[in-house]
C-alpha cells in the first residue's frame, strides 16, 4: 500500500481548497434544486403576458458630447499610469540604474501619447450644444 507524501507544506492549503470548492459545488447545487422544488408553478395569462410600464420615449432634448466621454477616458487612462510609479518609488534603490531608465522610458512613452491626444485636440472642452 502506498502512502501519501503529507511533507510538503502546501499540502493543507491544497485540502482546505479541494474542501471549500466541493461546498462551494454542493451548495449551488442544493440551491438550485431547493428553490426548483419550492417554486411555484402557476402559469396564468397575466402572468405570462408583456409587462411594458413608464413614460413614452422621447429625443432627450440636452445630449451629452462625446467628448466628455474621451475626456473622462484620457484621465483614467493617465491616472491610472500614475499609479504604476508609486512602487517605482518605494524601490527605487533597490532598481538601480536599470530601474530608472525603465522608469524615464515610461515617461517618455506617457508623454507621447498626452502629446498625440493634444493635438488632435481631445484634451480641449467644446461647448455642449
Amino acid at each position: 500500500m502506498e502512502h501519501i507524501v503529507t511533507s510538503n507544506p502546501y499540502f493543507g492549503v491544497f485540502v482546505l481548497f479541494v474542501i471549500t470548492f466541493g461546498a462551494f459545488i454542493t451548495t449551488t447545487v442544493v440551491a438550485r434544486l431547493a428553490s426548483r422544488a419550492l417554486a411555484r408553478k402557476d402559469s396564468e395569462k397575466i402572468k405570462l403576458s408583456v409587462y411594458e410600464c413608464g413614460p413614452e420615449i422621447t429625443k432627450q432634448p440636452n445630449r451629452v458630447s462625446p467628448q466628455f466621454y474621451l475626456f473622462a477616458l484620457l484621465f483614467l487612462l493617465f491616472d491610472v499610469e500614475i499609479v504604476f510609479m508609486f512602487p517605482w518609488a518605494v524601490d527605487f534603490k533597490v532598481l538601480g540604474w536599470f530601474g530608472f531608465a525603465e522608469m524615464i522610458m515610461f515617461i517618455l512613452l506617457l508623454a507621447i501619447g498626452f502629446v498625440y491626444a493634444w493635438k488632435k485636440g481631445a484634451l480641449e472642452w467644446h461647448n455642449i450644444k
